[in-house]
């Protein structure tokens, strides 16, 4: 992914209002971030625990960028369990998976339906994929596809995320 600003960021997104994405707490590491090592950036409010964002390059080299704002439930409650990302397939126990839903975009959006994907809670899956994060207690599955092929499902499955919001 290439380096963004915070001006990038913050046109980006396509599922809230312009002044809602003037308002939202951008990322202030931006020139720390690995992006080389990313396929989209993600990060959480640090004033609202329950919103998330994620940036990424629109599908099939359209140039532009694609924001969303992702909500995540209030309260998790429940036995200890362990569960998969839908994007990097990798496993945490836990809240180190979270259900994530972000309203759609346009006029389906304002009526109030949105859709909802698992995500890795820390929004790493890009560094889980490569190996360039450590999985504490969590786990990859021992797979036989490469690293690369293993990036393409994870861009994969985030572009058909990200075509449900536009239906």
């Amino acid at each position: 992914m290439r380096s963004l600003t915070e001006q990038d960021i913050r046109n980006s997104f396509v599922n809230c209002s312009r002044g809602e994405a003037k308002r939202l707490a951008t990322p202030r590491d931006l020139d720390e971030r690995p992006w080389d090592d990313l396929d989209f950036l993600g990060w959480r409010d640090p004033g609202a625990p329950d919103r998330s964002y994620l940036v990424t390059e629109r599908e099939g080299g359209e140039g532009g960028l694609v924001g969303i704002t992702l909500r995540l439930p209030s309260s998790r409650r429940g036995l200890p369990h362990r569960s998969m990302c839908s994007l990097c397939l990798t496993t945490h126990p836990g809240d180190g998976v979270s259900l994530m839903t972000a309203r759609k975009a346009g006029a389906a959006g304002r009526e109030g339906n949105s859709v909802g994907v698992y995500i890795c809670a820390d929004l790493a899956c890009s560094l889980y994929v490569r190996g360039k994060r450590d999985l504490r207690s969590g786990s990859r599955f021992e797979e036989t596809l490469t690293t690369e092929q293993q990036i393409a499902r994870t861009v994969g499955n985030l572009s058909a995320f990200l075509a449900k919001l536009r239906d």
